[in-house]
């Protein structure tokens, strides 16, 4: 059996098929989430509802993982072909104890995982994960006599619930953009239902992603879809990552508008039916929520959380916050919009909602908000076992730096939090952050001014020489 510790990430599993885990260490993970699933719900025979991604070795993984869980006492019902949002959405429509997806999102083809969650609307956190990982690499398996049930055609259900409660009364022409990726065949049909005129790019299935990974936060797709915009004369431009639970968004103009900016704008939306509404961003987001004329006008909080959809979902649920955002495109909508999990096609619906209630153009619309200089999410190279200690390093210097009165690009450091790794903000409201990433060996660096572009190089470049003064990192995915 083969089964690499690593894979346990913060709030779910991810690992090479085959480097790092094998069909026996998949079936011996469906033991350890359905003794920990019993041990919890402390049912003999719990329902757990599983799906799977389209990479070619999906339905394999999943087979084994239900055949572990079934092993244990759990009664599995497989809704098949999935989005994550699809089998989240299965715990509430069936009613069921648990739930485990089989995908690894974005991550390049050979990558494979599992998003799971017991709670409804929840899914792991890392203690969660600490005991899944302590169960299953120790063999603690419960025994038992469970089932398997194949759910036909729930696809459908899911599809028409988000079709028939969000119903638009103006003709909006979307590009629908998917990668590649399984949301292809759910998210062009649930933009048509509600009312836009869809354009579909790169939508039909390909597990081999011949393009480019299925991610809202990869330029190459954002380019793409920015060109298919403005060559159909679109009013906006949609891209959804492998599991359909992310969202990306292009104006009618072609630019790209990070999905922080977009969930300030929702949030601006929603507050003027919502009013007093709590709202939950992560660090990585912009910090125009914190003094948001509107959000304070209709006497909204802001919270700024740990990344992660996991951290912002529980968040969210804890709080009882009318949504959630996240930079990488996580959008997480508590009642009466959603059940609080992250939903790429909800999030779409609601960008449409925005553009409807607004009455203008997307590019007209992001004007209603203050300038800023971002950088997209950057993340250089950094082994799994030295990530969080110099993560844990950079801490103590940027609080060193901030008590020594040390400027950047002039500016005296005025806020260190540390709620996820480490986000500093400067005395005009610019910010820089570095912290650990959840799901890959690497760090995350994201830097806003709120003045230039060249600033927000500055603060990049003071956040760049810290961490190549520790020699532990390696190249960057992407840099500006």
């Amino acid at each position: 059996m083969k089964i690499n510790p690593n894979g346990f990430r913060e709030y779910d599993a991810r690992w090479i098929f085959e480097k790092e885990i094998d069909i026996e260490g998949i079936n011996n993970l469906g033991k350890g989430l359905g003794t920990q699933i019993i041990s919890h719900t402390k049912k003999n025979n719990p329902r757990v509802i599983v799906g799977h991604d389209y990479r070619s070795y999906s339905e394999k993984i999943k087979k084994a993982l239900a055949e572990g869980l079934i092993s244990t006492g759990c009664n599995v019902e497989d809704v098949g072909l999935s989005i994550s949002p699809m089998v989240y959405f299965a715990q509430f429509s069936l009613n069921s104890d648990a739930i485990a997806m089989v995908t690894a999102s974005h991550n390049e083809n050979g990558w494979t995982g599992v998003k799971m969650g017991i709670q409804k609307g929840l899914t792991h956190a890392p203690e969660e994960m600490a005991n899944l990982k302590d169960i299953t690499l120790n063999k603690r398996y419960l025994s038992g006599k469970g089932s398997l049930k194949k759910i036909n055609d729930f696809k459908d259900v899911y599809i028409q619930d988000l079709i028939k409660k969000n119903k638009i009364n103006k003709k909006i022409k979307a590009v629908v953009a998917c990668g590649n990726g399984t949301a292809g065949i759910f998210a062009p049909e649930i933009l048509k239902g509600i009312g836009c005129e869809v354009i579909e790019l790169d939508c039909n299935l390909d597990w081999s992603f011949p393009k480019y990974n299925p991610n809202p936060e990869d330029l190459e797709m954002l380019h793409a879809i920015a060109k298919a915009v403005k060559d159909n004369k679109a009013d906006i431009g949609f891209g959804f990552d492998g599991d359909g639970d992310r969202c990306g968004v292009i104006d009618e103009k072609g630019n790209e508008i990070f999905s922080d900016k977009i969930g300030l704008l929702i949030a601006r939306n929603l507050s003027n039916k919502h009013r007093d509404a709590t709202f939950i961003v992560d660090v990585k987001s912009t910090g125009l929520f914190k003094n948001d004329k509107i959000l304070r006008e209709n006497g909204c909080e802001t919270i700024y959380w740990k990344t992660g959809h996991s951290h912002i979902k529980r968040k969210v649920n804890k709080e009882k916050a009318l949504a959630g955002f996240e930079k990488s495109g996580h959008f997480f909508f508590n009642q009466p919009l959603g059940y609080g999990y992250d939903d790429g096609i909800n999030s779409a619906i609601q960008v449409c909602r925005l553009i409807v209630d607004q009455n203008k153009k997307m590019s007209e619309i992001i004007k209603t908000l203050p300038t800023t200089y971002q950088t997209p999410t950057m993340a250089p190279y950094c082994k799994d076992e030295e990530k969080y200690k110099v993560v844990d390093e950079m801490v103590k210097e940027v609080k060193k730096l901030k008590d020594k009165g040390i400027k950047i690009d002039n500016q005296n450091i005025v806020e260190v939090l540390t709620i996820n790794g480490v986000r500093f903000s400067l005395e005009d409201g610019s910010w820089g952050l570095i912290r650990a990433s959840s799901n890959k060996p690497s760090l995350v660096i994201v830097a806003e001014s709120t003045k230039s572009d060249e600033k927000k190089k500055k603060i990049f470049e003071f956040i760049d020489n810290l961490l190549q003064k520790t020699g532990k990192i390696g190249e960057y995915d992407q840099k500006i």
